[in-house]
């Protein structure tokens, strides 16, 4: 007698087996789907390591060595990095660059709060007034530093410069901004002001949307005035986004490179002068690469040593 298959709604049930059809083989070994993940990641790890990974640690090695162009390397130990102290030129761009982090610090950090309390408060009411300062803002940090650096020439033109111009205009004398050994190093924080003051709001900006109106609400009903509610509710909560923008500001003072560059290329007579432009003129000029890669070196843990130090002063304050 042949079997007959049940009919649809007879309530009899396929033994799993039969009901769920065998898979082909698909010919992949057994750990392939493992692998195939970190088959993806490869590429980045290979041009990471290619890249950036070996030329650090290679830099590390070099500094150990004294060699001139693609001359045979020869091993002298600390000897590069005791050169860095009694190396006049290295002090004097240690100085200069230690002096545009004290004012990225302190004038820089400073202004970019009071400009982005400005746009938070009552006199820029409007919402998309606001969204449109946050716009213009960020408009000098895509902007390329060449462009930068021609636009402020002209600005800082000693005959036909818009500053001097300014300057005449209200009966003062011009200046010889970027040829002056006086003034070439605030020529330039001018110019990382306007290029940096306003990622740097944004950032704070980013913090004050983080604090709750109604902790400044709750204040003002107990009677604290705005420079209480300032001090007392806005700048304790901001100590994060104060952290990061100190931290930065530093770090990236240090490693400044293209602006001094292209203004004064580190004159007159260094009075411009920061540690990337001597570790450019060193490396690529004298084409010293173990004597610059101590300078790359000591420029790397200086700016650890000072991020850390402000980690810890802020836990200090932090813990108070």
């Amino acid at each position: 007698m042949a079997l007959q298959a049940p009919e649809m709604g007879s309530g009899v049930a396929l033994p799993a087996a039969a009901a769920v059809a065998q898979r082909a083989p698909s010919g992949r070994p057994p750990g392939s789907r493992l692998i195939t993940p970190y088959l993806f990641l490869l590429p980045f790890f290979v041009v990471y390591g290619v890249f950036l990974l070996y030329p650090v640690v290679d830099a590390f090695r070099l500094s150990f060595f004294e060699q001139t162009g693609i001359s045979t390397p020869e091993f002298v130990g600390l000897e590069n990095y005791r050169e860095l102290f009694t190396d006049e030129r290295y002090l004097k761009a240690l100085l200069n660059t230690t002096l545009y982090a004290l004012a990225s610090v302190f004038i820089l950090s400073p202004l970019a709060l009071l400009v982005a309390l400005a746009v938070r408060s009552f006199m820029v009411p409007s919402a998309n007034m606001q969204s449109f300062y946050r716009v213009a803002f960020f408009l000098p940090n895509i902007t390329s530093f060449v462009v930068i650096a021609l636009m402020f020439l002209l600005v800082f033109d000693v005959d036909f410069g818009l500053l001097n111009a300014a300057l005449q205009g209200i009966g003062l004398q011009g200046f010889n901004w970027l040829r002056s050994e006086r003034l070439a190093l605030p020529s330039i924080v001018l110019v990382a002001i306007w290029t940096f003051l306003g990622i740097n709001s944004l950032y704070f900006l980013a913090g004050l949307q983080n604090i709750p109106d109604e902790l400044n609400e709750a204040a003002a009903l107990d009677g604290a005035g705005r420079s209480q509610i300032f001090w007392s509710v806005t700048l304790p909560l901001l100590r994060p986004t104060i952290l990061f923008v100190l931290v930065q500001a530093t770090i990236f003072s240090f490693q400044i490179f293209e602006i001094p560059f292209l203004l004064t290329q580190g004159g007159p007579s260094d009075a411009s002068l920061t540690l990337a432009i001597y570790l450019y003129e060193v490396g690529f000029r004298q084409f010293e690469q173990g004597y610059a890669a101590a300078i790359g070196y000591s420029l790397a843990l200086i700016s650890i040593v000072l991020a850390g130090l402000q980690l810890l002063l802020f836990r200090a304050f932090g813990d108070d």
